[in-house]
């Protein structure tokens, strides 16, 4: 998204930050505008679209990305422009794209001095935007896009669609594009290139919904389902793909197209983490393959596995020489992604990547070292680096999430090591305590907060995220990758203007304050916790007193979506026609779907309450179950109705009434009871009365944000990052990846507070659930009220992809559901009057969002 797409470093030039996609605020060199001057390049002058030239034998990259190019102009202008192969045949404005020592038609202007790109030499995927003037006779301008490589010249190409309105989102999400009689770009150069190396998504989990919405509209998860995907990838200035692997699928064998199709669009491939050298775990168990039925077991069964592994390889091999660009997986894990063998097999790990390795040198006739190679540290086998295993220096190590959302580990060995480190994310997940498949339930505050570690602490070459089927997550994965081509630009600042510039860009400025704000709040309630894990017992509900019914927290989190849904249906009011379908994909669907399961199970909990006091009042609430239920079927209907079917089955994910861990084999609605009662007749139709409960006495809030003072000490500071977590704002400590604080002389945040008599002070310090990524201590921070010593918090979480069978599990599965941790501090009698509490940083990766005292 261009208000955040700035560029990670620069070559020579300065850039500016501006909002051009959403405004066309024209500031910045080579920048979109929409008003005619008599300095910079027309892109569109009334109407007509500058033409577009490329070399006549250019890679397909670039002959794919001009042809996309030419028609995001008709798109914006309305007419087609011409692509030329040969400069003789232009005349007026053009864009010219293509790569130095690729492009003779580049190169020819390099020759002459009409360009300079010696600064691009050897850069990955850098590109510039610049203008050439007099560059051939009968041209006065022409628009230069020139790329160090050819991903390069295509991101470089899709940035100036972008800037000039084109949404990535434009076809996977319906974003229409606005007409516009004139586009300029301002004068000057400009040049980007990437934080991070290789920066994808994992599609996973993906039936019912992808699986099936692919076969009705494309015949299988094929390569013309791909084109599209590719497409969104290149647009969000990604390079790196882990393709569909579900339920089984091959990417190589179920279409032998799409692995073609990538490689011409530049795509890098890679595998999940558990199937080494490109072969597809469902490879192993096809009926048509030599492999079937044999034993995935090294120790067993080495030789067939090699023969796979190495044909593996074999196809990757071009026709005219080289290799398709892949990023290998190397390593094993178990067969279906289990544990390989109990405990850590490090000889046997070490032994098969050796193997893998010679595999790689035989294929490829190079040392291993010029084949990229990926060691996925996921689950179990983070036990393998943390015993110390030896991988070669030029593997590049990824590093996991705890599968929802906090890194487990980050370099602390071998951190200048040639591969290289990167982070494993997860917007989806199936695996306890429960699956997360169906809508997104991500902030990208956390998002933010996560990464921004991970990148702080050198995980720098590889950025990749398990989006499930794609669809539910436009928001986050837009800024995703937003963030990994440009980490350090992504500030604090840049991240709390995001969600507007991302509403903006989507559906224009008049309006985008305001979806801005369904969005985020959107995004904190769903996060507050994962709808998968929401039931009728979630929340307490409250009590029945008399004729009247009592709020209760379950009251609380319903009146806040109530809020959204109104303030949805405001804006809704105001939405274009045209705009229509998408806003009810990336904003509508989403707040009403999961409100009204809300609403659902916060009516079941009232019904069975009333109806265990034989309260018929309790009816009023079986008929709101029945009709949450039925409404649930009529949004997932409308969604799939949307623009004559395009995205049938995509929302099919079940999402209610689990009672495992894994997906109930159908929709079920909660059960409901119908109570007679012996009640007055005035009360049996009468729609419940509710009244606040007394507020909470002896209890102080304190909003984390309003400090009284902060006191940074060696380059650190307490900072609130707005939206972050369940309250306005958290505290992060900044910048983080720092090394641990001497709580006594570290950095505080201090809060004055007015104590009346008591006898005793309780402490809760809400925390979002975070891991230590250095060893497997707990995390510690420091809380002091008054002139009583200091009390040491101990956040202790143990990550578990399986049973919770220690206290360490059991707090971890508690937390991720909860989305939160609670600790507590107690404190003895302080004299009447105003007092300092502190919160003390002692370790990195903590963020604290909310704090209250109780007097005892």
């Amino acid at each position: 998204m261009k208000p955040i797409r700035l560029l990670a470093a620069t070559l020579g030039v300065i850039v500016s930050t501006g909002c051009v996609s959403a405004a066309f605020a024209c500031d910045g060199p080579a920048r979109v505008c929409e008003t005619a001057s008599a300095t910079g390049f027309d892109l569109i002058r009334d109407n007509r679209p500058a033409a577009i030239l490329i070399d006549a034998e250019a890679d397909p990259a670039v002959q794919r990305v001009a042809a996309s190019f030419q028609q995001d102009l008709a798109r914006v202008s309305g007419q087609t422009p011409q692509v030329l192969r040969d400069a003789a045949n232009a005349t007026g404005p053009v864009v010219l794209v293509g790569v130095p020592g690729e492009s003779p038609l580049i190169d020819d202007l390099v020759a002459r001095g009409k360009l300079d790109v010696s600064d691009l030499a050897g850069e990955w995927e850098t590109f510039r935007i610049t203008v050439a003037d007099t560059p051939w006779p009968g041209v006065d301008r022409a628009l230069v896009i020139v790329g160090s490589d050819r991903r390069g010249a295509v991101f470089g190409t899709y940035d100036v669609s972008e800037d000039m309105g084109v949404s990535p989102w434009y076809w996977f999400a319906d974003v229409p594009v606005q007409r516009r009689s004139h586009v300029r770009l301002t004068p000057g150069q400009r040049t980007e290139h990437p934080g991070v190396r290789y920066r994808g998504f994992f599609i996973n989990d993906e039936d019912p919904a992808l699986k099936n919405w692919a076969e009705a509209q494309f015949g299988g998860v094929n390569a013309d389902m791909y084109e599209h995907v590719f497409e969104l990838l290149l647009r969000m200035k990604g390079n790196y793909i882990w393709p569909a692997m579900w339920a089984p699928k091959a990417f190589h064998m179920d279409d032998e197209r799409s692995a073609d199709l990538a490689h011409e669009m530049g795509i890098v491939m890679g595998t999940s983490h558990h199937e080494p050298l490109s072969r597809a775990q469902a490879e192993w168990h096809r009926l048509d393959t030599p492999y079937t039925g044999g034993e995935w077991n090294y120790q067993t069964n080495a030789e067939n596995l090699r023969e796979f592994w190495r044909t593996g390889v074999e196809r990757l091999a071009l026709p005219g020489g080289g290799m398709r660009d892949n990023l290998l997986t190397i390593g094993m894990r178990g067969d279906g992604d289990a544990p390989m063998a109990e405990g850590t097999a490090i000889d046997l790990l070490e032994s098969i990547v050796a193997d893998q390795r010679k595999i790689i040198e035989d294929v490829t006739g190079k040392p291993a070292s010029e084949t990229p190679q990926m060691w996925a540290l996921y689950k179990e086998v983070q036990d393998y680096y943390d015993q110390g295993m030896s991988v070669p220096e030029d593997v590049t190590l990824l590093f996991a999430d705890d599968n929802w959302g906090q890194i487990r580990r980050l370099p602390t060995q071998d951190v200048d090591r040639d591969g290289g480190f990167g982070v494993y994310y997860h917007f989806d997940y199936v695996g306890v305590p429960r699956n997360y498949k169906w809508l997104n339930t991500n902030q990208i505050e956390k998002v933010w907060q996560q990464m921004d570690l991970a990148y702080q602490r050198g995980a720098r070459d590889i950025w990749i995220v398990n989006v499930g089927d794609i669809k539910p997550m436009e928001y986050p994965l837009d800024f995703f990758l937003d963030m990994a081509w440009s980490p350090e630009n992504m500030t604090p600042d840049a991240l709390n203007a995001y969600p507007r510039d991302w509403a903006a860009q989507q559906f224009g400025a008049e309006h985008a304050g305001e979806i801005a704000h369904l969005v985020t709040e959107y995004s904190r309630l769903a996060a507050k916790r994962k709808p998968e894990l929401v039931n009728e017992s979630t929340y307490q509900l409250g009590e029945i007193r008399k004729d009247v019914l009592v709020r209760g927290e379950w009251s609380a989190v319903i009146e806040d979506w109530r809020a959204l849904v109104a303030e949805l249906e405001a804006v809704k009011a105001d939405i274009p026609a045209e705009q229509e379908a998408a806003f009810y994909q990336l904003v509508e669907f989403p707040i009403l779907a999961v409100s009204n399961l809300y609403e659902m199970y916060y009516a079941t909990a009232w019904n069975r309450m009333l109806a265990s006091h034989f309260d018929p009042r309790g009816n009023h609430f079986m008929h709101a179950v029945e009709a949450a239920f039925a409404r649930d079927s009529e949004l997932e209907d409308s969604y799939h109705a949307l623009l004559d079917g395009k995205w049938a089955h995509m929302m099919s994910q079940i999402h209610m009434n689990y009672v495992i861990w894994n997906d109930p084999t159908q929709q079920t609605q909660p059960t409901v009871i119908w109570t007679a009662g012996d009640v007055p007749e005035k009360m049996r139709n009468a729609k419940p009365v509710f009244v606040d409960a007394a507020p909470e006495a002896n209890r102080i809030a304190l909003p984390v944000s309003k400090m009284s003072r902060n006191m940074g000490a060696d380059g650190v500071t307490w900072t609130p990052i707005e939206n972050l977590g369940q309250a306005e704002a958290a505290l992060v400590a900044l910048p983080q990846g720092q090394p641990a604080s001497d709580p006594t002389t570290g950095p505080r945040a201090e809060y004055q507070i007015d104590l009346p008599a008591h006898e005793g002070v309780t402490v809760r310090v809400r925390l979002a659930p975070t891991l230590n990524t250095i060893n497997a201590e707990p995390l510690r921070l420091g809380v002091s009220l008054g002139d009583q010593a200091m009390k040491i918090l101990e956040l202790d979480l143990e990550p578990t992809g399986g049973a919770q069978d220690t206290p360490g599990k059991r707090r971890w599965a508690e937390a991720v559901s909860d989305n939160g941790v609670t600790l507590e501090a107690r404190f003895a009698a302080l004299p009447e009057g105003t007092h300092t509490l502190a919160l003390h940083r002692i370790d990195d990766n903590i963020i604290i969002e909310s704090i209250d005292l109780t007097l005892n």
